[in-house]
């Protein structure tokens, strides 16, 4: 089977020239690189290669080997305890450029430098130093890791163009001051790095473990399961036990690879402890593998490992470059118009101060209106809820309320008998209508009242919701935003008793004067007073009925006792009544009970004719006291007894009447609820919202108090500013890169 190797097609076409064109995009990626380290941010996804592997697999050594140098903290268990973002820049030995240091310009072939650091360093010793006191002085001394990367850059003739990210080594089981869940913090924060599309994985495996058991390569299978990101590289080749080889493996037979295995052998810890160089480690390398694995070595080793890396990850840039420009054009789209939505420092004070009062009540005026330039869609607000609080809400609740709710028969028969006293119901009192009338009347006021309450609320969610532009400067002003919700809420409270008196004074002049001749209700008491006379008419009847029995009972009968003497005399009397006329005479009913008096019959006009029946009732009882105990004291109207047909009659009346008035001042108070709260509370507010505001917030002594900078803005502000100078930076650099580095 032929040796795997990575596809690089793309390289055997290009010319020479367009080759060396391809390696200067790496030191172009670098300088990204440093922009955007400045700010912090990883916003911009740049590629590089991660370095992933089990802790003690050899990261380290292959990086120092990669490097030609001793630089990195070595020792027993986890060693890198934080991202280290190596920058490898080849310069020319012929052409060393100058550095200054404190003691003066001097040339240099190698230096490094640090990005938390302005200092030069020439030693790959105090380069060591350096890491290991930034390392502990953010991750401890006690084994505990960190997120936070160390950057660091080296100059030298020795390298060639890389960008390579050496992170912790993946353990299990935490030891010192590492948490409890060490792995997963790690495997976390392995998988930050290289689930970026733009970077390269370099799996690193010890060869003396079941490669199928490899940690490195199962993560990178989790973010690149096609394999086109992920290089494997096999280390401690001259370690494995005897008789075995990783002949297999470096072939690509166990598991393959598609950008190709790659084995390496680094040196020991015994090699370091005697002070064995990294050119040696790089001869003895190339010796053993010529030795083990003949047909291999000249696809395997440190410095094919270098080329590799170098080759994968010039095109890799070549291949994300395009649309690495697009992000940083839009990203800096993106955070001009943050930085603008923040605000510029402020000169003038005063003016400032007023152009938000201004744009603020301009703004809630136009949320009322629904005149505002951002139209809420998720929801109701401003005017459009306080319509739909005067129409569907106060109008649903008034037209729940029904005219008799909370009235029976028995109520209304007990307020006819309470309004006549100790007089016999000879017909239904009009009092008794208006007071029963007036009771109902009185539970249109809550409802009144909560239309105001919810009215209020809303203006008052309106000073938090009142246009996205004016947001802003209230949240860049904290202490303006708080003294205008103040003056705000004052106001509103103001403004909120004058609106409620005003809505009680609406039921009040309601029930103040029951105006039964109102148009509309007329109507109905004129329907209700010919029922009344269809009755009366009966009565009549029988009134009549009673006149001719009298006249048969005339004096010139001789048997007449003493008592028939009386009634043919009353009787007489009541012939006299009738004969003028005075019986069901419309234009008596005003000397009797009111308006309601002509209703029912009984009235005053009928007083004759009822004294006559009123007689016969007397002598039937007479005549049957000696056989049955009169009671004298009958008992109160009982619920559960039935009415009788008067009593019925004179309820369904009084119900007929409650219900047409009822009606008629429902409606009016549905109508002048919304009007009052509009006049005293809505456009109060709109008219005099500017004037308060000034008058309250614009004093010379506050001004520089409530324009005050919020801490977080302030913030914001800067990282916005410097993420954007350095997203033009970064622009800046790409733009400076010919066509032909791209294509």
């Amino acid at each position: 089977m032929p040796v795997h190797e990575p596809k690089m097609q793309t390289e055997e076409r290009l010319p020479l020239k367009n080759q060396s064109e391809l390696e200067a995009l790496i030191p172009v990626i670098n300088k990204l690189q440093d922009v955007f380290n400045t700010v912090g941010a990883d916003a911009i996804q740049l590629p590089q290669i991660v370095v992933i592997g089990t802790q003690s697999s050899g990261k380290s050594s292959v990086l120092e080997s990669i490097v030609g140098c001793s630089f990195l903290p070595r020792g027993v268990g986890i060693v890198t305890r934080r991202p280290l973002v190596l920058q490898l820049t080849h310069v020319q030995k012929d052409g060393s450029e100058h550095r200054s240091l404190e003691d003066g310009t001097m040339h240099m072939e190698e230096w490094a430098k640090f990005l938390h650091t302005k200092k030069i360093f020439t030693s790959y010793q105090e380069i060591l130093e350096e890491i290991e006191r930034e390392t502990e002085k953010v991750a401890g001394t006690n084994k505990g890791i960190s997120e936070e990367p160390i950057s660091l850059k080296i100059f030298s003739p020795r390298v060639i163009n890389l960008t390579v990210v050496d992170l912790p080594g993946i353990t299990k089981v935490p030891v010192g001051d590492q948490p409890e869940d060490i792995e997963v913090k790690i495997a976390k924060l392995v998988r930050h790095y290289i689930r970026n599309p733009n970077s390269l994985i370099l799996a690193v495996t010890p060869a003396n473990i079941d490669i199928a058991t490899s940690e490195s390569l199962k993560l990178a299978k989790e973010v690149d399961p096609e394999g086109r990101r992920t290089l494997a590289v096999i280390t401690k080749l001259d370690i494995m036990d005897a008789g075995t080889d990783a002949l297999d493996i470096l072939c690509g037979r166990v598991i393959p690879v598609k950008l190709g295995i790659i084995g390496v052998v680094n040196r020991s810890q015994q090699d370091i402890n005697n002070k064995k160089g990294i050119e040696q480690q790089l001869k003895d390398e190339a010796a053993f593998l010529q030795r083990k694995y003949p047909s291999l070595a000249a696809r395997n080793g440190t410095a094919y490992l270098t080329k590799t890396l170098n080759r994968l990850l010039m095109y890799h840039i070549k291949d994300c470059l395009p649309e690495l420009k697009t992000r940083v054009n839009v990203m800096s789209a993106q955070f001009q118009t943050l930085l603008a939505s923040f605000g510029e420092d402020v000169s003038d004070k005063p003016t400032t101060l007023l152009q938000i009062i201004t744009k603020f009540a301009a703004a809630y005026c136009n949320t009322i209106d629904g005149t505002s330039r951002h139209i809420e869609t998720n929801e109701l607000c401003g005017g459009a809820r306080i319509c739909y609080i005067f129409h569907e809400t106060f109008g649903r609740t008034l037209s729940s309320i029904h005219p008799l709710t909370g009235l029976t028969s028995m109520d209304i028969l007990t307020a006819i008998r309470n309004a006549m006293g100790t007089r016999p119901p000879l017909f239904v009192p009009e009092v008794s209508f208006e007071l029963l009338v007036k009771r109902q009347i009185r539970r249109l006021e809550e409802p009144s009242l909560r239309c105001v309450e919810l009215v209020h609320e809303e203006m008052q969610r309106m000073v938090q919701h009142c246009g996205t532009e004016v947001q802003t400067d209230l949240l860049r002003f904290p202490k303006l935003h708080e003294r205008i919700v103040d003056v705000m809420t004052h106001l509103l409270r103001r403004r909120l008793p004058p609106t409620n008196e005003m809505v009680e004074n609406l039921v009040s002049i309601e029930l103040a004067y029951i105006n039964t001749k109102h148009p509309d209700f007329h109507e109905d008491a004129a329907l209700v007073s010919s029922l009344g006379k269809s009755a009366e008419e009966e009565f009549q009847k029988r009134l009549a009925a009673a006149s001719l029995t009298a006249d048969k009972d005339h004096p010139r009968n001789h048997k007449m006792s003493h008592a028939s003497s009386e009634e043919s005399i009353e009787s007489s009397q009541s012939e006299r009544v009738l004969s003028d006329g005075q019986v069901g005479n419309p234009g008596n009913r005003e000397a009797g009970g009111g308006w309601l008096s002509g209703l029912i019959p009984g009235s005053k006009g009928n007083e004759a004719s009822s004294k006559v029946q009123r007689e016969a009732e007397v002598r039937k009882d007479t005549s049957s006291k000696r056989e049955a105990t009169v009671n004298l004291l009958p008992d109160m109207p009982s619920s559960m007894r039935k009415l009788s047909e008067k009593e019925n009659r004179d309820c369904r009346v009084i119900e007929r009447l409650i219900k047409a008035y009822f009606y008629i001042v429902r409606k009016s108070i549905q109508d002048a609820v919304p009007k009052a709260i509009m006049h005293f509370l809505v456009n109060y507010v709109k008219d005099n919202l500017q004037s308060e505001l000034v008058s309250h917030l614009y004093k010379a002594e506050h001004i520089e108090e409530l324009l005050q900078e919020s801490e977080l803005i302030a913030q914001r502000r800067k990282e916005a500013a410097e993420m954007l100078k350095a997203l033009n930076e970064a622009s800046q650099v790409i733009g400076e890169i010919r066509e032909t580095h791209m294509w």
